[in-house]
């Protein structure tokens, strides 16, 4: 019988104890979600339902968690919405929808539906945990200070999660700007991955790009499909 730690219980873990830097720009604040008792237990449910295995994953990289998804529900670009319609995780937060999670999901349903895509796939974070700045999100790209700052517990949390089960042949990257060209310098001083896909974030593509979300959806299926290793054309090497 296997005694290894489950995926679930490794990232749990993980998120359970993280801390960012105690030094932090003047105005900019830590928004750590996993610090709240309710936003643990359904991130536990959450990896338990989906990553009870000891699965390899090609990991998927946000930013850093927002206010209205992550930052309440404790899982990555999920909102209280998406946790209970599409993930089947009743909860008890306000029903409220963010845009990035609303794109993601719509992603996932075309995709083959959540058991088939978190089969495959891990959602975190470049920074899994987030920042504000006058009540507003803020991310940890936004000052020069900040990333100064957070740079080594980027480098840190992305070497922890590895040990999860990633499958380091390729990751994706949600931000084909600031967030694409971070996690590059990133890669190549950790050399955490073979090759990385940049993908406009979803909450760009909902923004300013609405009335094309489905050529988007096509786009992001290419290129999930090319980071499973079933086609390498549409990779940038790093």
């Amino acid at each position: 019988m296997n005694t290894d730690p489950t995926f679930a219980e490794k990232a749990f873990n993980f998120y359970a104890r993280l801390e960012l830097p105690k030094i932090l720009p003047a105005g900019i604040l830590a928004m750590n979600p996993y610090q709240d008792e309710k936003t643990r237990e359904y991130s536990r449910l959450f990896l338990r339902k989906f990553y009870a295995d000891n699965q390899k994953r090609v990991f998927v990289f946000g930013i850093n968690p927002g206010r209205f998804g992550a930052g309440v529900t404790g899982v990555t670009f999920t909102d209280p919405v998406a946790l209970k319609m599409a993930c089947g995780i009743s909860n008890d937060f306000p029903e409220r929808k963010e845009s990035s999670s609303d794109f993601v999901y719509r992603f996932i349903a075309q995709y083959g539906g959540v058991e088939q895509f978190y089969r495959h796939f891990f959602l975190t974070a470049v920074c899994p945990l987030g920042f504000t700045k006058d009540g507003n999100n803020y991310n940890f790209y936004d000052s020069a200070e900040l990333l100064e700052k957070v740079r080594p517990f980027l480098l840190h949390t992305i070497s922890s999660q590895i040990s999860f089960g990633a499958n380091q042949d390729a990751a994706i990257i949600f931000g084909s700007g600031k967030n694409y060209k971070i996690f590059c310098d990133l890669n190549k001083e950790g050399q955490f991955f073979k090759k990385v896909y940049p993908l406009e974030h979803p909450r760009f593509i909902m923004q300013y790009r609405r009335g094309q979300m489905e050529k988007y959806i096509e786009k992001y299926k290419e290129v999930f499909t090319a980071a499973l290793g079933k086609s390498t054309k549409l990779a940038r090497g790093v």
